[in-house]
């Protein structure tokens, strides 16, 4: 049988370009440590991976919203906390205002400290973020929830300016956490305090007189309904926490199951490509080999 010498130089051509190729392949392999470069390499372990990577793409994102969520709870909680000391030394105060024995000098003194204590209950509830954005106006986080009208009489100079919607954060699938707060309902603690204040500094001030009682005891009732207003959300926040905390740490182990089998499905088998880069180099070698020795062959060489 003879073969022409045009047909022999395709074939070895071909047979030298094949084995280039899967060389150059396994070396890129090797080098990347993936299995799957192309799509074309194995089409239904890449459709498996493009999803398992989609849904850690989606659980990277819904952990990252958890963790800014976290932040801003753990920042709600820490004024609301300030608050409650606030609103707990107010309350004191105002018992101790309560107490028939005292001269009007003993109450006047307790003018200044409720002031104090006002002030701060206001900067509390109108505290902003490191953006400036107001954390207790619900969503209308570019106004002051309390606002302040200084022409107003004492006992009706505050009022809330936020709203109470929710602003909603996606921290699963089909799952979401409310990450923003309000303050409303303090403003009524304000306008009592500063009631209290107005009749305290009063020139003919008895703590006897019924008119005086009655503002420090709805003053009282005041400090009462802010402390189970504020330590509600406290206990609200704590427990959104817990939920995220709980979120997380199931979004970490579906991670890492993705990841593991991301591993599985696209990490290369550093033994079985080094045997086959092995044996293509073990081929080309002799094919260049076969190659060159044909080529120096006629039929003349026989005679």
């Amino acid at each position: 049988m003879r073969i022409a010498t045009a047909q022999y130089q395709s074939n070895m051509n071909q047979s030298l370009q094949l084995n280039q190729e899967r060389l150059s392949k396994l070396t890129q392999q090797m080098a990347s440590g993936k299995r799957i470069g192309l799509p074309s390499d194995d089409p239904v372990d890449s459709v498996r991976l493009s999803r398992l990577q989609r849904e850690e793409a989606a659980l990277t994102q819904y952990r990252d919203n958890i963790a800014a969520t976290k932040i801003r709870l753990s920042k709600n909680e820490g004024y609301l906390g300030g608050m409650i000391n606030d609103i707990t030394a107010g309350r004191d105060q105002i018992v101790w205002a309560l107490d028939g024995g005292n001269t009007p000098a003993d109450l006047k003194a307790m003018v200044s400290p409720l002031q104090a204590l006002r002030d701060s209950l206001l900067f509390s509830a109108n505290s902003v973020d490191q953006e400036g954005r107001y954390v207790f106006s619900g969503t209308n986080t570019g106004t002051a929830p309390m606002a302040y009208n200084a022409s107003a009489a004492p006992g009706a100079r505050y009022s809330y300016s936020g709203n109470t919607n929710e602003q909603r954060v996606v921290v699963g699938n089909g799952l979401t956490q409310v990450a923003n707060d309000n303050i409303k309902g303090m403003e009524q603690l304000l306008n009592r305090l500063d009631a209290t204040i107005a009749a305290l500094a009063s020139p003919t001030l008895d703590v006897n007189n019924p008119a005086t009682r009655s503002v420090l005891e709805a003053n009282l009732t005041g400090f009462d309904g802010a402390l189970d207003l504020v330590s509600g959300k406290i206990a609200v926040l704590g427990g959104k926490q817990n939920i995220l905390d709980t979120l997380d740490a199931n979004h970490g182990n579906v991670s890492l199951s993705n990841q593991m089998a991301i591993t599985d499905i696209g990490q290369l088998d550093m033994g079985v490509a080094a045997t086959e880069l092995n044996g293509y180099s073990t081929a080309l070698q002799a094919t260049y080999k076969a190659y060159s020795r044909i080529g120096t062959l006629s039929l003349f060489s026989a005679l």
